[in-house]
């Protein structure tokens, strides 16, 4: 059990006003978590301080060799004044397997769970009440040895902050437009595709600029090796209802294992629908919305909960899917997700953690 001292800010921030739209990532709460790692000693030193920059050498390992990981969860309040957590354990159990894949020390599930319930219990009047809005956790481990080579380094800080934002999407609910990406590739297996480390996320940066200047939300990635099977968005998950059932790209080693998406197939597994986890190709896609058999499909995700896909394109060929609305099948999604999130509906057993 950690022992995590506490230092209060003597300068707090103003809280978010009900009427001030919240930009996704843009607001940041009073304190944050912080705890230090060293080989031969483990991790030690945790504590809560108050919000602010981190001094670093510019030679920390980080920098150079980019040897961090993170994760993104949330905290919502529910009518009757508890504040709830989704899933965290998945969030830990997916922050240790990338701490394996890129050699950075494990941290006990406990301890972890600990530390972000103490962060959110410190700045809980930081947790936005207005429908859509919710209190973004993020944390992370940066490598911090300051020493040019390429090896594990030998200290770590780990860090969670906290942001309260609204709609990760500007259009909301609204369907998105999606960028099937064919030039470019994301990640391939036995890589690092499967780890939540910023290398995923700088490598997309390209195809999703190409992506905005065309109007479209993100990009969709196909794999790197075949290029022409469907992977996962930029920041989602993806799932097609095809001819009644409900598909989604296997996990294959490249593509992040979703926390909402895990959520989305026991939901539907749970309603009587087929779901089937396999390889999707680009064109069994197109395929399927020219004879009228995709019928809804939707991305997944901790930031947006639910993402509806009105629009798709690949090289020169855009195609609507279904009326370009939302499907039935993602509204109810989304209700069902955020209801449990807000302790509104009863999600399978342990799905809901109070702080």
């Amino acid at each position: 059990m950690l022992n995590i001292r506490v230092e209060k800010t003597t300068t707090p921030k103003p809280l978010p006003t009900a009427d001030n739209p919240l930009k996704f990532g843009t607001i940041f709460t009073d304190h944050m978590f912080v705890m230090n790692y060293e080989t031969g000693k483990g991790w030690h030193d945790e504590r809560i301080v108050p919000y602010q920059p981190l001094t670093l050498d510019p030679s920390a390992m980080v920098f150079h060799y980019g040897q961090e990981m993170f994760e993104g969860l949330k905290a919502y309040k529910a009518e009757d004044g508890r504040t709830l957590l989704f899933r965290p354990d998945k969030n830990i159990e997916r922050a240790n397997n990338t701490n394996r894949r890129i050699c950075i020390p494990e941290i006990p599930a406990d301890d972890f769970l600990q530390a972000i319930k103490a962060i959110v219990k410190m700045d809980e009047a930081w947790i936005p009440t207005k429908p859509g809005t919710s209190l973004y956790i993020r944390p992370f481990i940066i490598a911090t040895d300051p020493f040019l080579g390429v090896r594990p380094s030998d200290t770590y800080l780990f860090i969670i902050i906290l942001s309260p934002v609204g709609a990760y999407y500007p259009e909301g609910l609204n369907p998105v437009k999606i960028w099937i990406e064919d030039e470019y590739v994301r990640a391939v297996r036995g890589g690092v595709g499967e780890a939540k480390t910023g290398a995923n996320y700088v490598a997309s940066l390209k195809a999703q600029v190409k992506a905005h200047d065309e109007g479209y939300s993100q990009v969709l990635w196909l794999d790197g090796v075949e290029r022409k099977y469907i992977e996962e968005v930029g920041a989602m998950n993806i799932f097609f209802k095809i001819d009644g059932k409900i598909v989604t790209p296997k996990l294959n080693g490249s593509i992040l294992p979703g926390v909402t998406r895990d959520s989305c197939i026991q939901l539907c597994k749970s309603w009587g629908l087929p779901v089937e986890e396999r390889r999707v190709s680009a064109d069994e896609l197109f395929e399927a919305a020219e004879n009228g058999k995709l019928e809804e499909c939707w991305g997944s995700g901790t930031a947006a909960v639910i993402s509806p896909v009105g629009h798709l394109r690949c090289e020169d060929k855009v195609f609507q899917i279904a009326d370009g609305g939302i499907g039935e099948l993602s509204q109810k999604l989304y209700d069902t997700v955020t209801g449990i999130q807000l302790g509104k509906i009863e999600g399978p057993e342990g799905w809901v953690v109070t702080v």
